[in-house]
Parts: structure tokens; sequence; C-alpha cells
């Protein structure tokens, strides 16, 4: 090849990649009036929420440059991935909006939905793709007969998918929701005459429990609306209530909701059953609320913010991440209303006052044989001598709360 032919051959290679990469390999600067549109129109997003004050943002800031070059010519295809940043001062609602409270956070989202773990990882440009690339990965297992699927251990929960195409919408769909909960559920699908048994009694997609003395359940809404297939799926592979360890620890605090904790012995399980069941009936509750479970030798520290000790367990206390509220005695847990009361004390910031202030004054009603005037004046307020209002604690800005459930 001649020098000049080589010549124009690299012209054009770098004019092609700069053409591929003229959108996928920019940094997209995400506010509130495109936000939405650019989650939900691209398969990932990678967000990178900083702050200009910050030096570790500011450090960042060529590297995710750099992690956009590289990723954005390997997956050139418009709406596969793109990496885009948050400007957490200028745009707060958007960062409280995710519980972004320290800088830089790096969050990833898959169609939309933002996976549960942040990325902790070296602050490489391979390393984030890495990252990207593994979230990339269909998380479905394929099976090539139903006896595979007949003899299966019921040691973890599992969703099963029969459709009639790999290609098809609903399995996009299906696969879609195994990426955002494979850490939660095991995923396996089966296509064309190897699933039509079961798709023509119309169980497209089933939960096993991981026990043989749970039953099945069958998903019954439409296969191609993903919102409903994931809070369905969510709701069936992520238990109610959750045994924190240092493991997961950090991650269930990024969830950003208030810890109800039991604190017991490991070979305590009747106050695991008597919290449980009570916590069943608060179901409502779980879109505001983290049940947990915690090994009181595992977590004295916390138990220390108490002024309590493992010789205490079982107890059960509340963490909002600023303070730790305890409720009054385990042995009233089942009581009809009282756990309940708890959580809706903790929500209308009583629980944040009393810590405070103390108890708040018991209102003393006036009974009168008939009503007048002169007794109705006479009636204590319900504002008369109570200690000023406390707002209840909002997410700090610019730290992360101090997690209690870390070995550091």
């Amino acid at each position: 090849m001649k020098l000049q032919d080589f010549k124009h051959l690299l012209s054009f290679l770098i004019y092609f990649i700069v053409l591929i990469c003229n959108s996928n390999c920019e940094v997209i600067k995400l506010d509130d009036k495109n936000m939405d549109t650019i989650l939900q129109s691209n398969q990932v997003v990678f967000v990178n929420f900083y702050a200009d004050w910050c030096r570790f943002s500011q450090m960042l800031a060529p590297v995710f440059e750099q992690t956009a070059t590289l990723v954005g010519t390997e997956y050139s295809t418009p709406g596969k991935v793109l990496l885009a940043k948050v400007d957490c001062d200028a745009q707060s609602h958007i960062a409280q909006k995710y519980n972004v409270n320290k800088y830089p956070t790096m969050k990833l989202f898959l169609n939309g939905k933002m996976a549960k773990r942040e990325y902790r990882g070296q602050r490489k440009p391979e390393n984030i793709a890495e990252f990207i690339r593994e979230h990339l990965k269909d998380p479905v297992r394929e099976f090539a007969s139903l006896d595979e699927i007949y003899e299966l251990p019921r040691t973890k929960r599992t969703i099963i998918g029969y459709f009639t195409a790999k290609e098809s919408p609903e399995f996009t769909v299906f696969s879609n929701v195994a990426k955002i909960l494979k850490d939660d559920c095991q995923f396996l699908a089966g296509f064309g005459e190897v699933s039509k048994p079961e798709r023509t009694t119309g169980d497209n997609i089933i939960f096993k429990p991981d026990s043989d003395t749970k039953p099945e359940m069958v998903f019954l809404g439409s296969l191609t609306n993903q919102e409903l297939l994931h809070a369905w799926t969510q709701d069936k592979c992520v238990p109610l209530v959750r045994e924190i360890t240092f493991a997961n620890g950090e991650e269930l605090t990024e969830e950003g909701l208030p810890f109800l904790i039991l604190f017991h012995k490991k070979e305590d399980t009747e106050s695991l059953e008597a919290y449980s069941r009570e916590v069943s009936r608060l179901i409502s509750f779980k879109s505001s609320v983290n049940f947990l479970q915690a090994d009181c030798e595992t977590f004295s520290h916390p138990l220390h913010h108490l002024g309590k000790s493992m010789k205490d367990c079982p107890l059960v206390a509340i963490d909002s991440f600023k303070h730790m509220y305890m409720f009054p005695n385990f042995n009233e847990i089942s009581e009809p209303g009282k756990l309940k009361q708890f959580i809706l004390d903790l929500q209308s910031g009583k629980l944040h006052r009393e810590f405070h202030h103390g108890p708040d004054p018991v209102i003393q009603q006036v009974v009168a044989a008939a009503p007048s005037e002169k007794v109705s004046a006479q009636r204590t307020s319900p504002h008369k001598n109570r200690p000023p209002m406390t707002p209840a604690p909002t997410p700090r800005s610019r730290r992360r709360p101090q997690s209690r459930y870390s070995r550091t």
C-alpha cells in the first residue's frame, strides 16, 4: 500500500470513529427537562452525580470523559449506552430524588430503572467500562427441556418465563427486568416448542419460591408492561424482612429509606417469627420503610447508640440515619396497631420531636354536662405549652449519612 493511500485510509478511519462517537462518546448533562427522556430512551445510562467545588469530582471529570469515549466506540448503536452527569448543586432536587448525599456518586440506570448498587470500583476508564459491560449481559438462562424446570431444586427464588421466541417483545421486557433484579432472583426462560405446553395454559411467567412448602405464583398482568412486571417480580424476589449484614449494609443505606430493625440472637427464631408476622400486616409501608433483622452480636455498635447491649435482645428500633428510636417494649410487638403507630410516629415527626424535647404533653379534655362558651374557652389548647416543632430531618446535601452497619 502506498503511503498516500495509507494516509487516506487512516483519515477515513479517524473520521468514521469521530462520526460514530459524535453522540455516544459525549457526556450528556442532565437536568429536569431532559433526564426522564434520556433515561427512557437508552438501554444503559451511567450517571456521574458531582459538585463543582468537590476535589474528588474534579479528579473524576477527565476520567469520566475518557470512559465515555471508550464505551461510545464499543457500543456505537444509538440508544445502547450513554454516559451522563448531574450537577448536584444546580439540580439538588434530582440529587435528593436519587438519594445522592456524597460526591461524586456514580449510578447506573437500566431502561430507566436505577440499579441497586452504585459504582464503587476503581476510577479508571477500563474498570468503569467493565462494570457497564457486566450490566449489559443477559442474566436469563435458557433451558432446553421442561424436565430442567420440573427438577429444579428450591434453593433460590426463581422466575421462569415461557415465550414464543427470543426476539419477542415479551422476552425483551422479561430480560430487562431480570437485569435489574438478577441479584435477588435467578431467571430462566424457554422458547418455541419447548415452552409451548406451559404457554397454552396461560402460565407465561411463574415465580418459584425457595421452599417446597410455599406455592408457586403466576404473573397475570400484561407481558409487555415492564413497570407492572418489575413491580410484581420485585415483590416476589425481595423478601419483606431482609437480613442486614456487613456485606449489604452500605447498599441498604443507599436506598434512602429508614430502617425498622429487629435485633435478635441468631438462635432466637421465635422473636423473628413474631416480628415477621407483624411486618406482614404493614406491607403498605414497604415503599417508605426497610424492614430488617440483624444479629445482636454482629451489630453491637448500633445497640450501643440505644444504650443497649446483647443481653437486652430482642428489641426493635428505627434508624432514621440521624437518630435511633427504640420500640418501647418488644413484648408488645403483637398488640394490634402498636408497630404501625411506631412507624406513623416517625413519619409525623413525633419520634424526632420527642427525642429532643421529651414526651409530648398529654392533652387534658374538659367534660361538661352542658356545653357553654365559658367551658369551651377553658379547654386546653393542643398547642399551648408545647415545645416548638422541630421539622423532621431532611437528607443531607453534601455528606452521606454515617452508616452504622459497615465495618469501618
